[in-house]
């Protein structure tokens, strides 16, 4: 099937660098990144770096400075910890290096209005930085018969969600139902604070957040990364939040 790349109109001199949270594989004690989150970036005309997994607010902080903005990749579940509850059995392998990481980044994006795109567990993470809370395990908790947690091949729809109106997901996409694709166990139970919900799923979970008054802060549970090659919207999101970017980097006409 052909690429719904969208084209971009206009050019910068610079491309905005993207950091990109990497994922850690504890048994083979491995960072590592999926293909398609850079994918995606690139073809909207970013440059996706992975960073390094530290929480040494030393090497953050220039690292900070550096990019245009951050994609919150997938991994291993929020502890529980971080929304003042006890671990379930059911809840899944977490890394706390990460989420230190993800927190300080998250924090400093956000006194900077730098774009940040969250993605599965990046929505999580998001809503929990901001005082929301999670359920640690849907199929135990959270009764449904919608499918959150698909079987592979990843580039097709799972189930549907419905983009609420008058919403930053509804600027980008339009109002109304989409269909998306879905792998997670988790999932936002109470929304942070400056948070608003952008998109719901047929069974009533939040599916898409926005932060208000910023820039780009956007996270969704879906995975764009595995679907953009064949979806229309997981582009038009990309495109959205390299756009995000690209224009606060464009030279102003008093600067040419």
């Amino acid at each position: 099937m052909e690429n719904p790349r969208i084209e971009r109109k206009g050019s910068f001199n610079m491309k905005p660098l993207v950091g990109l949270i990497p994922l850690y594989d504890e048994k083979k004690e491995s960072y590592w990144m999926l293909p398609g989150y850079m994918k995606m970036l690139q073809e909207q005309g970013a440059i996706p770096v992975m960073l390094p997994l530290t929480s040494e607010e030393s090497i953050l902080a220039p690292l900070v400075s550096m990019c245009a903005g951050f994609l919150l990749t997938g991994g291993q579940d929020v502890s529980p910890e971080l929304y003042g509850e006890q671990r379930l059995d059911t809840c899944g392998a977490l890394c706390k290096e990460r989420d230190e990481m993800e927190k300080y980044i998250l924090q400093q994006a956000i006194l900077q209005d730098k774009p940040v795109l969250g993605i599965c567990r990046g929505i999580q993470f998001l809503n929990v930085c901001l005082g929301g809370t999670l359920y640690q395990d849907l199929p135990s908790e959270y009764s449904s018969d919608i499918q959150h947690h698909m079987e592979p091949p990843y580039d097709r729809e799972a189930h549907a969600v419905t983009i609420l109106e008058n919403t930053k997901l509804s600027q980008i996409i339009g109002a109304g139902k989409i269909g998306v694709n879905s792998y997670h166990h988790q999932a936002i139970k109470t929304l942070g604070k400056g948070l608003v919900c952008e998109a719901v799923s047929e069974d009533g979970l939040i599916e898409a957040v926005a932060m208000e008054g910023k820039k780009f802060i956007v996270g969704i549970q879906w995975h764009p990364e595995f679907f953009f090659q064949k979806d229309a919207n997981s582009v038009k999101i990309a495109e959205a939040f390299v756009s995000s970017m690209a224009s606060a980097m464009a030279p102003s006409a008093a600067g040419r």
